[in-house]
């Protein structure tokens, strides 16, 4: 097979969030199998500099890319159609990971062959709010690495330590991460949190997640955390979801273990009942299940016979006329003018003196002193 090049789209890659270390992983995959990536993001941060630290070309300004790709892997409208624009007669695949964050729809353009869902939940929002026709819609789990995220010994039969793993866990009353503290202790059970919004962000999450026993979190964190052996209750703040049994996973891995799971709202009645459905030998069976079936090199498999039918196709059809695009890219722009005024749908929590000055601490104190104060409450 011909070496792929392809060229990645995102809103940021800036910080180690679900969407963006999805990039990272796929084009370090790319790059391991001998492909060529490259990355296109307007808001570019830490995580571009891991990226072209490992060799792939990252760009805010799309007119700097010389080599043409073969295929463009767009996530987040807006940047999909500037790469589209920038390169006509490439074919586009639109990739969603949320289902009503109002980036991740699909942008309406003749080269885009077929959109992505990870997970049924946003495979919904393609054909039964967009209007996209089924057959153009193909289905793609998010995977895990399982070199990186090795297997802890076995759980102890009674939980002791339990992680927060969510970027939008933050220590103060107002939030959700309150809540589960709260229903933690009345259980006997130590919380700490690891997250960008807490301050307490890692770039190791492999060596941390094997120190509990229970994980909280969703999607990608909860699928790292079974994967190192934890067992996994999900939420975020969306909601509260069930503890992750080897009789529920296979439902829950259709949703991507993501927002169509987080039903019930935030309780120490409903912490409490998850934790005593804590069942360390069935985590180990749910471990089991992830390790058999969700590992990265499996799904990198898909994705690049995913990205070699697209060129494969694009070189058999005929070009779109170029007045079809202007009236398509007319149409776009026409949308996301109406859109730009739809609020951002996660919540911002109100500044206040206290929240300025613990956002100011934080970064100053290493993660154990952090871990430390906040367990009496001090920042």
């Amino acid at each position: 097979m011909k070496p792929l090049r392809v060229l990645f789209t995102n809103i940021s890659i800036e910080q180690r969030t679900g969407a963006e270390m999805f990039i990272h992983d796929l084009a370090l995959g790319l790059m391991r199998r001998g492909h060529q990536a490259l990355v296109y993001s307007p808001r570019l941060g830490p995580l571009a500099g891991e990226l072209r630290g490992k060799g792939i070309a990252v760009v805010s300004d799309i007119a700097r890319i010389g080599d043409v790709p073969d295929v463009i892997h767009g996530q987040h409208h807006t940047e999909t159609m500037i790469a589209l624009l920038r390169f006509p007669g490439v074919p586009g695949i639109s990739v969603c990971h949320d289902r009503i964050w109002w980036a991740d729809g699909a942008p309406e353009f003749p080269r885009i062959c077929c959109c992505v869902a990870v997970d049924e939940n946003c495979r919904d929002r393609l054909v039964n709010e967009q209007g996209i026709s089924p057959d153009r819609v193909r289905v793609i789990f998010n995977s895990v690495d399982l070199e990186r995220f090795q297997p802890r010994g076995p759980l102890p039969a009674r939980p002791r330590r339990a992680l927060m793993f969510s970027n939008y866990a933050e220590v103060h009353e107002d939030n959700y991460f309150d809540t589960v503290r709260a229903g933690c202790a009345a259980s006997g059970i130590e919380l700490e949190v690891a997250g960008l919004r807490a301050g307490t962000a890692t770039d190791a999450p492999e060596k941390l997640l094997p120190r509990f026993d229970v994980v909280f979190g969703k999607a990608r964190c909860a699928l790292e955390a079974m994967a190192c052996g934890a067992a996994v209750v999900l939420c975020d703040y969306r909601g509260l979801g069930p503890i992750v049994t080897s009789v529920n996973f296979p439902l829950l891995r259709r949703q991507n273990f993501g927002m169509r799971t987080l039903l019930d709202p935030f309780s120490v009645e409903g912490i409490r009942a998850r934790l005593a459905a804590y069942d360390a030998e069935d985590a180990a069976k749910v471990t089991a299940l992830v390790r058999r079936g969700c590992g990265f090199e499996s799904v990198l498999d898909q994705w690049i016979a995913l990205y070699e039918e697209v060129r494969e196709a694009a070189a058999r059809t005929t070009p779109v006329p170029l007045e079809d695009e202007l009236r398509a890219a007319s149409a776009y722009l026409q949308r996301l003018v109406s859109e730009l005024s739809v609020p951002d749908p996660r919540p911002e929590p109100a500044l206040t003196w206290t929240r300025a000055v613990r956002h100011c601490l934080r970064p100053l104190l290493p993660l154990s002193i952090r871990n430390w104060m906040r367990r009496r409450r001090w920042i």
